[in-house]
C-alpha cells in the first residue's frame, strides 16, 4: 500500500534536505523523489519554507512538542530528569537539523528570504529557547528553581551547549571526532551542571 502523497513528500524532503542541504533541495527535485508533480506538492505546502518547517516538526526529534508539554505541565518527574530529557532531545534535534540548514549560511540572499518567511510564519530557531524559558519559568513559579535564576540565560546555555556539541562532534561516530560522552551521559551531565546554578 502506497503512503499518502503528503507523507511521501515529507519523506523525500527530509532525505533531500539532509543529503543536499536546504538550498539545493528544490521543490522540483523533492516532488520528483516523492513521485508527484510540483503542483501536487504545492497543494500540501504553501512554500519550501513551509515544507522545511514540516520536516523539522514531523521528521526530526520532537524537541518543540516536549518543551510545549512541559511548559504546560512539568509532570511528576524532577527538574533534573526533565532537563536531561530536554538536553537529549536537543542534541538529537540539532544533529539532524544542522546538515539541513547549513547551506543557508553560504547564500546570504537565500538566508534573508528564509528568515523573512520563518518570521512571517511565526517560527524560527529562537523557538526552542523561548519554549525552554517558558518551562523553566513554570518550575520557578512552583518554587523548584531559585527565584533569582535567569531562566532565559539558563535556556540559552543548555540549548547552546547542545547545538555546539552537534556542531563540534560527529554524533553518530561515523566520521571526524567522536564526542567524549555519549548522548545520554552528556545530557545528564549538562542538566546536573545547569541545575547546580539555578536550583533554589
Amino acid at each position: 500500500m502506497h503512503k499518502p502523497t503528503r507523507e511521501r513528500i515529507l519523506d523525500a524532503a527530509h532525505e533531500l534536505m539532509r543529503t543536499l542541504g536546504l538550498s539545493r533541495a528544490t521543490t522540483k527535485e523533492i516532488a520528483k523523489a516523492a513521485g508527484c508533480s510540483e503542483a501536487a506538492l504545492y497543494k500540501y505546502f504553501a512554500s519550501k519554507e513551509d515544507l522545511f518547517v514540516a520536516v523539522l516538526t514531523e521528521r526530526l526529534p520532537r524537541l518543540t512538542p516536549l518543551l510545549h508539554r512541559l511548559a504546560l505541565d512539568p509532570g511528576a518527574r524532577s527538574v533534573g530528569e526533565n532537563l536531561t530529557e530536554i538536553a537529549r532531545q536537543a542534541v538529537l534535534f540539532y544533529a539532524e537539523s544542522f546538515p539541513i540548514a547549513a547551506s543557508l549560511y553560504a547564500e546570504t540572499r537565500l538566508k534573508a528570504r528564509h528568515d523573512t518567511a520563518m518570521r512571517d510564519m511565526g517560527t524560527g530557531p529562537h523557538m526552542p529557547i523561548e519554549g525552554l524559558d517558558a518551562y523553566l519559568r513554570t518550575e520557578q513559579a512552583a518554587g523548584r528553581l531559585a527565584p533569582t535564576a535567569d531562566t532565559f540565560a539558563a535556556a540559552s546555555l543548555l540549548l547552546g551547549a547542545c547545538a555546539q556539541r552537534s556542531f563540534a562532534y560527529d554524533t553518530e561516530g561515523r566520521i571526524g571526532k567522536e564526542p567524549p560522552q555519549n548522548v545520554d551521559d552528556f545530557a545528564a551531565a549538562l542538566a546536573a551542571t545547569l541545575l547546580g546554578g539555578i536550583s533554589g
